[in-house]
């Protein structure tokens, strides 16, 4: 928690300023003397480098939405590309933008559950995060659909002819999203209409996530809370300094795609004009929407299918209350993490079957046996292990673990050892 404000006016305007309106002193008190634990490591700097992907995104979307027209949507991404100055730095900079904003957030998602970020009292902080990783998704997929390519097309028709599969409402939901009754021009419309929309709900979900961090404090490696002056140091020069170096860092390798790379994380078939005629011969979503889309094709009913897919979010939600383990860092708890890193296996292995064709085999020319129809040597079933895997670890492992597990000794305070001179001997 942020304390009593340490800021002091030095002019006469920043003094009637601050009795008016304390905006100076907000900053101050949130960016500069805010106390952050001393034991922070680099896996903290995320959440500086997810701003920095946010402004970047909102930036290069306001200007290409200038150029952007709906009526004419492939020419007008090729208009960009071709004929405004540096419109192709700016569309290269927005699409892979997006790919580096679900790396960082993704790094920022690992590191929170192996620290216990979501443990109480952060269970809002953990909340909002989801929340606007929801949002991203959304914001992500409507922006894919934009350059109204095959792959755009085809994707747009796969993912909201899924909501059609719920019951009662599923029929209603994808009318409206197309705005008739097939993916189209209206379509198109209103998914720019929401994809520009979306990145300032998600700015200002980033302003109560980043409030609810300041309230409650910033979890550490240790998960130990601060308890004295000893256990923290201010927010600047400190904190910014190591969250400057990692976004520096961060913006080579962002660089590196958007200069020498800018099509590696895309699809070739994007690059053709939509055709409702013509199907790709396998249609994926982006990379970062891989891990789900496995878990999807994993389920041979398509309700129970697009059911899993979500529940794999709604885990997510429910992550506070499914951990029932009183130490927060996995730091201290050896058998979690071994468990914590079959989940990141499950997770990697996931999104590479979301990327191979459901009837491509683990192991090519492999003579296998099959059992109920289904051949055992297919990447369906290892995203049938993964995806069992995936939920077991938040409704069985992390309850069952943290009522059995032993955790080694948690130290007093972040700035005294978890052990003593004659308990290490």
């Amino acid at each position: 928690m942020s304390g009593h404000s340490t800021y002091q006016p030095k002019t006469g305007f920043e003094r009637w300023l601050d009795a008016r309106l304390p905006i100076v002193r907000l900053g101050y008190d949130s960016f500069v003397d805010y106390p952050t634990p001393r034991n922070l490591n680099y896996w903290y700097t995320f959440g500086g480098i997810l701003s920095l992907c946010l402004a970047s995104q909102l930036i290069t979307g306001i200007i290409l939405a200038m150029h952007y027209n709906v009526g004419d949507a492939f020419n007008s991404v090729e208009h960009i590309m071709r004929d405004v100055n540096y419109g192709w730095l700016i569309r290269y900079m927005h699409s892979n933008g997006a790919s580096m904003f679900f790396i960082a957030v993704y790094i920022h998602m690992f590191r929170g559950l192996y620290y216990g970020s979501y443990k109480a009292p952060r269970e809002v902080l953990w909340l909002l995060g989801c929340v606007i990783y929801l949002l991203m998704m959304a914001t992500a997929f409507m922006g894919y659909v934009l350059p109204w390519g095959q792959m755009s097309f085809h994707g747009a028709v796969v993912i909201t002819n899924l909501f059609g599969a719920l019951p009662i409402v599923g029929e209603s939901i994808t009318t409206w999203l197309w705005g008739g009754f097939a993916v189209d021009t209206a379509t198109l419309n209103r998914f720019f209409s929401l994809h520009y929309l979306l990145p300032f709900m998600i700015a200002g979900v980033v302003i109560l996530h980043v409030w609810a961090l300041h309230v409650v404090g910033q979890n550490n490696p240790t998960g130990v809370d601060p308890k004295s002056k000893a256990d923290t140091l201010p927010f600047t020069p400190y904190a910014t300094v190591k969250d400057g170096f990692a976004m520096s860092i961060f913006l080579i390798l962002f660089a590196f795609f958007v200069f020498y790379m800018p099509n590696a994380l895309g699809h070739a078939d994007n690059y053709i004009p939509a055709n409702p005629l013509v199907t790709p011969s396998h249609i994926v979503p982006e990379w970062y929407f891989l891990p789900f889309y496995a878990i999807l094709r994993a389920v041979p009913d398509k309700l129970m299918g697009v059911l899993a897919m979500f529940g794999a979010i709604a885990c997510l939600f429910a992550l506070p209350w499914l951990d029932t383990s009183k130490v927060r860092s996995m730091r201290y708890r050896p058998t979690m993490k071994v468990y914590f890193v079959f989940f990141a296996i499950a997770c990697i292995v996931l999104g590479f079957c979301g990327a191979k064709l459901p009837d491509d085999q683990i192991i090519p020319h492999l003579t296998t046996f099959k059992l109920y129809d289904a051949d055992l040597n297919s990447f369906v079933w290892l995203s049938r292990v993964a995806s069992i895997y995936y939920f077991a670890f938040f409704v069985v492992i992390m309850p069952w673990v943290g009522l059995k597990e032993t955790p080694l000794p948690v130290p007093d305070s972040i700035a005294s050892p978890a052990l003593s001179p004659a308990e290490k001997g």
